[in-house]
């Protein structure tokens, strides 16, 4: 006698659809994680400028942080706007209360990353808020 081996056409198109539809859910998850990777270069643009703003605030002592906006200087701080775009980063800006907002580009949507400065007993805090919040991104 002789055995029959190997799958069923049946078996086959199973298996093909269980393929298609691990992929049909596994794709956007994919790219949302891609984004949220990419979105990581935009947080990480504005730790050198929060280090300054940082300094500042606690070199002067001042609350609301006023004085550490863009174009401060002083003792051992210089507070300025990053030189960009690159990589996923479009802007990052420093604003007259201190607040640093980093753009990312169109591969992160456009989402937006701030950071204000608060400073509680020679301590500065930072309030995270932006579309990136929202999106999921930060």
């Amino acid at each position: 006698m002789k055995r029959n081996q190997g799958f069923t056409l049946i078996e086959l198109m199973i298996v093909v659809a269980i393929i298609g539809i691990l992929a049909a859910v596994a794709l956007p998850a994919y790219q949302g994680y891609t984004k949220k990777s990419k979105f990581v270069e935009v947080v990480n643009a504005t730790s050198g400028i929060k280090g300054q703003v940082e300094i500042c605030a606690i070199s002067l002592n001042v609350s609301p942080i006023a004085a550490c906006g863009n174009g401060a200087t002083g003792p051992g701080y210089s507070v300025a706007n990053l030189a960009a775009p690159y990589g996923s980063v479009a802007t990052v800006t420093v604003a007259a209360t201190g607040a640093i907002t980093a753009t990312g580009t169109a591969a992160v949507d456009g989402s937006t990353y701030i950071l204000t400065p608060t400073l509680v007993n020679g301590q500065v805090t930072w309030a995270k808020t932006g579309t990136c919040v929202a999106n999921g991104l930060c």
